[in-house]
């Protein structure tokens, strides 16, 4: 993913053994000619990234998080299986190169996976880049297009059939996610049982069709031409892709949206840049989606209230590591406000429906 976004030297306790991965990576893979360097990526709050430099050939490390895991995350196998299976499918996929389950390199398994040229867009815009309301437009009709493409692939064609398990798949979600957030609730976040328990006693029927989906299919998680930023070209961050219900992955996304109309709590909650962000409303992505997928969203109150659910979880996963002092990297330290604003989200879904 060669992008905009600058990288860093890496964080404190995040360092890698150079002279191990060096070596380890001159034997695995002999036509790489060179020293090696290592740049770590600042954005994102799960896996680790780094960029990996051989001489001029420049690759993209995954690692897992240091600290308590949940008990299915950071499979480096599993992400790099869905990468192995996808990419000829899907080319917004990155194309895999090695997999290395030997703890003794780097103490832990990682993955090498092929650099994506692009821009990453956060936030905030990157500088020099710039979207007419026809191009923020544009962006976001494509997010949707890309998203019922990867909905369409025939996963059983491509070696994915046993991958997931598409029946009972909205119910073990909601089933898991609570798990996840009672496991790593802290003293200062809320307890979310009314929200887990409406989720339990209300949920939809399964849409009838099973899909590879991402899981965590956002903007920051995608990269756009450099020269044409509406169009996008590759789709990164694989670790909680499945094979279930492709509603839930639409409902996912749709609670990385704010819109103008949203309490300002909410709004502090802006993923995308504001161009972007407000170019679309939730309820034009959803009948968007519905044309181009030809999928009904009737229950996306439910949908829309377990992605919100599911956020809080996983900003109270990543706050669980600062808070018991399993990491420093201070941007964790307001994910409880997250947690708080998303968890009020989620209630107001529940008690007024879906706006």
């Amino acid at each position: 993913m060669k992008t905009t976004e600058t990288e860093t030297s890496t964080r404190k306790g995040e360092e890698l053994d150079l002279r191990r991965l060096g070596t380890f990576l001159h034997d695995a893979l002999p036509t790489l000619k060179g020293d090696l360097s290592v740049r770590q990526f600042p954005g994102g709050h799960s896996n680790l990234t780094y960029l990996v430099r051989i001489g001029k050939e420049e690759m993209i490390l995954r690692r897992p998080p240091l600290g308590r895991k949940a008990k299915s995350a950071h499979d480096m196998n599993r992400e790099y299986t869905v990468l192995r299976s996808l990419h000829e499918a899907f080319p917004w996929c990155p194309k895999p190169l090695l997999y290395v389950d030997d703890a003794s390199v780097l103490g832990s398994p990682f993955f090498l996976m092929a650099r994506i040229d692009g821009i990453v867009i956060r936030k905030e815009l990157p500088a020099g880049i710039a979207f007419t309301p026809e191009q923020a437009l544009a962006l976001n009709e494509n997010m949707v297009d890309v998203q019922v493409k990867l909905h369409a692939v025939d996963y059983k064609s491509i070696g994915l059939g046993n991958f997931g398990r598409p029946e009972g798949y909205v119910r073990r979600q909601v089933e898991g996610w609570s798990e996840r957030y009672r496991q790593a609730r802290t003293p200062d976040a809320p307890d979310c049982e009314g929200i887990m328990v409406w989720l339990r006693d209300r949920l939809p029927r399964d849409s009838g069709r099973a899909s590879v989906i991402h899981n965590d299919f956002k903007l920051d998680n995608m990269v756009v031409d450099a020269n044409d930023p509406t169009r996008i070209v590759g789709i990164l961050d694989w670790e909680m892709a499945t094979i279930g219900d492709p509603i839930m992955d639409f409902g996912n996304i749709l609670a990385y949206r704010v819109q103008e109309d949203d309490p300002p709590d909410l709004k502090l909650m802006r993923f995308m840049p504001e161009p972007l962000e407000f170019a679309l409303t939730r309820k034009a992505q959803i009948e968007l989606y519905e044309r181009k997928s030809g999928l009904s969203c009737d229950d996306i109150n439910f949908y829309y209230a377990f992605g919100l659910f599911r956020l809080a979880v996983i900003a109270q996963q990543i706050y669980y590591r600062y808070y018991h002092r399993q990491t420093s990297d201070k941007r964790f330290e307001m994910m409880i406000v997250a947690v708080q604003i998303l968890e009020r989200a989620a209630g107001r879904t529940i008690e007024q429906g879906f706006r």
